[in-house]
């Protein structure tokens, strides 16, 4: 959770923290609390005797030492196996603190679950129970704001948020709080004072949704701001959702105007792109997404599929791709390398792990998901990805490949 202002401490051995510092390249305008990785290095002697005592002792050094207004406490495996009372240590750390610092536990063992979902669920709840309708907002009340949003599933990862809010704000909409990218705890805790949630990762987050909308009575819409297309029907759908004919009038306004701005450039890629062929392998919301992008840009994709997504994500990717389209399905290193060495795709757009499969086997790639640097969000994130897609594939460096196919 890149909430910026809390501290994220993992309680468990060292190796177990290697996951919250900077592995997800979320941005911030605010706090960089959020950007140090704190562990309770539990050591052989805990992990027999228990290691609650050290908990409550690293807790409230770090209360002293940053005064933050919410401690996340994340069990392990470990933690999990030897029964340490998480909850338990968390409330008598809080009581330590005078109430002054929220102190959260989140059970968050890694075998809970195979897949990402259940820890998906797990932290919605969280965010829910703990955080969540704790603060009035930012007025005098708790009475739902009119025009307000809170953007769900957006994680800031290269700075993506900064390109949509500005958006609405030029429509006259205040944006309450992100969940959780560039966020701060009385952000997140004013939550519920907004009129309407919009859901960007729906796979992640629309657990949240739901539970907002049954105890706060707050909507929510499906949104994607990948690609022109989707993002100019994102902000339609907002404005139609207000019922507001100035804030239409607006969004008919600005969608032309960024329209007619970068077309020209994005034209100039779309010369040099089309025809060229993509593989898609990412999360659930962004295969399907990827899919239209890549129309826009006059490419085919020709493989896609996710390694955690649900049954409708495939029922979205179905809807999107054209006949003959291999779809998969959570598929192994040796199964993905099989399938880019056939179809011997012109780009591989997926994650991290994917990187090096796919520049070993001569294919240029291009990481979409937490470990890129440039944003691909809004109308300006578009152009930046057909930027990318076009200096990827357009590399000299392929020229010193002799066994592979010319572009």
């Amino acid at each position: 959770m890149p909430i910026t202002d809390a501290v994220h401490l993992v309680h468990g051995p060292v190796g177990c923290a290697a996951y919250i510092w900077d592995i997800r390249g979320s941005r911030s305008s605010k706090s960089n609390l959020y950007r140090t990785g704190f562990s309770t290095n539990l050591q052989e002697r805990e992990i027999i005797f228990g290691g609650e005592e050290k908990l409550y002792h690293v807790i409230i050094e770090l209360y002293h030492l940053y005064h933050p207004p919410v401690i996340f406490v994340y069990a392990t495996c470990v933690v999990g196996l030897i029964g340490d009372d998480l909850a338990g240590v968390c409330r008598k750390a809080e009581e330590a603190t005078g109430c002054k610092c929220r102190v959260i536990p989140v059970q968050s063992e890694g075998f809970r679950g195979v897949k990402k979902s259940p820890g998906h669920k797990l932290a919605c709840d969280v965010l829910l129970e703990h955080l969540i309708g704790t603060r009035t907002g930012r007025g005098e009340t708790d009475i739902s704001t009119p025009n307000s949003i809170n953007i769900l599933g957006e994680y800031n990862v290269a700075g993506d948020v900064w390109s949509i809010t500005p958006l609405f704000e030029a429509m006259g909409i205040r944006v309450v709080s992100v969940i959780t990218g560039d966020s701060t705890v009385d952000e997140i805790a004013s939550a519920h004072t907004a009129a309407l949630n919009i859901v960007q990762c729906q796979k992640s987050i629309r657990h949240l949704a739901r539970r907002m909308d049954e105890r706060y009575g707050i909507p929510s819409i499906d949104v994607n701001f990948f690609g022109i297309t989707q993002t100019a029907k994102a902000l339609t759908d907002v404005a139609e959702f207000f019922m507001d004919k100035n804030m239409q009038r607006t969004v008919e306004e600005m969608v032309s105007l960024n329209v007619r701005r970068i077309t020209p450039k994005v034209e100039y890629y779309k010369k040099r792109l089309a025809g060229k062929r993509a593989a898609i392998y990412v999360g659930g919301s962004k295969a399907w997404s990827l899919i239209d992008a890549f129309s826009e840009l006059g490419m085919e994709v020709i493989l896609t599929g996710t390694q955690n997504g649900l049954p409708e994500d495939y029922v979205r990717i179905r809807e999107h791709v054209a006949e003959g389209t291999v779809i998969i399905d959570d598929a192994n290193v040796r199964e993905l390398a099989e399938l880019l060495e056939e179809y011997r795709p012109d780009v591989l757009v997926s994650g991290a792990k994917e990187k090096y499969l796919s520049l070993k086997l001569g294919i240029p790639f291009c990481d979409f998901n937490h470990g890129r640097t440039t944003p691909f969000a809004g109308f300006d994130g578009f152009l930046n990805f057909a930027r990318e897609i076009h200096g990827v594939i357009s590399s000299p460096v392929w020229d010193l490949i002799p066994e592979r196919r010319r572009l």
